[in-house]
């Protein structure tokens, strides 16, 4: 679900989201014996949460800590959000600011927009909060990992929603961590970079692969490209002939084409939203690769 939330707003639409609590029960094995210290976590409403037990000290954490995420992101950014929500086996909440942080990367129709990505999951780990853009001209909802300042994580306590002056504090981090990501982004623009060889680096390509595997590649790499063909014209930069994917491109098109393939043109069986969509292309296998391959070559800077 998307909605606008005021800061004081969040409570509410967090609530009716995540109407429901998990909670530990003690597992048992055959015949009703009892597994100790094993323990399973389940909804309210009867339905596993993840695929691993937890130890007899592990404290689910409550609705009520989400809320306090979101009522400092959006103190922090001292904006109305749009907000959308998903669980699985853990929350996740993207805070969208208003479009006065918007940033031009190539003239006036390729923009970015920040959007704050919070997971608050059960695997025993901190909740992490990530700065990452949307880009309106493909729809594209990503992250970069290797910007620091735009990921904070935030261990989780009894105490969290008592915390909220600290909690904000945090997320201010966040917000001033937009500039980062806007020069990162803007380098990448910068870069030329070619297609071909970009794209066989991702997908890890070469010339001992079978004739099946080149042709499958072949066929992947003409979609891809169709789509630097595509966000190309929608941003008004200059045309490229259709298969003259040898040529140069920015390292931002190239890096929009493989995510955007990914949240977008990758079928999924299991889900047609489009936040879901663009939480599985976030941990993507190629697209992480993709920035690891960058990081490497020096297309990022470390």
């Amino acid at each position: 679900m998307t909605s606008a939330i005021t800061p004081e707003g969040a409570v509410d639409l967090i609530e009716k989201e995540f109407n429901f609590t998990v909670d530990k029960f003690p597992l048992r094995g055959p015949d009703g014996c009892k597994a100790p210290n094993w323990y399973g976590l389940f909804t309210s409403d009867g339905d596993p949460v993840g695929s691993t037990s937890v130890g007899k000290d592990y404290v689910p954490h409550r609705t009520e800590d989400v809320i306090a995420l979101v009522k400092a992101s959006a103190t922090a950014f001292d904006s109305d959000m749009d907000c959308r929500c998903h669980f699985n086996a853990g929350h996740y909440v993207e805070l969208a600011p208003t479009k006065e942080y918007r940033k031009s990367i190539y003239g006036e129709k390729d923009n970015i927009w920040p959007r704050i990505n919070i997971r608050a999951g059960y695997d025993g780990r901190a909740f992490i909060a990530r700065c990452g853009w949307y880009r309106d001209a493909c729809s594209n909802m990503a992250e970069l990992r290797s910007v620091q300042s735009a990921s904070v994580k935030i261990r989780h306590c009894a105490d969290l929603p008592n915390k909220m002056e600290s909690l904000i504090l945090t997320f201010g981090k966040l917000k001033d961590s937009w500039d980062d990501v806007g020069a990162t982004i803007a380098a990448l623009e910068a870069q030329q970079v070619s297609f071909s060889k970009f794209i066989a680096d991702v997908y890890e390509t070469g010339k001992k692969d079978t004739d099946r595997k080149k042709a499958n590649f072949q066929d992947l790499a003409d979609i891809i490209f169709n789509r630097v063909l595509k966000e190309r014209e929608i941003t008004g930069r200059p045309e490229i002939k259709q298969g003259q994917w040898d040529g140069q491109v920015s390292a931002w098109e190239a890096f929009n084409a493989v995510q955007g393939y990914a949240q977008h043109g990758r079928s999924r069986k299991f889900t047609d939203d489009p936040y879901q969509k663009a939480l599985l292309a976030s941990d993507d296998y190629y697209v992480k690769r993709m920035e690891k391959l960058m990081l490497a070559q020096g297309i990022l800077a470390a």
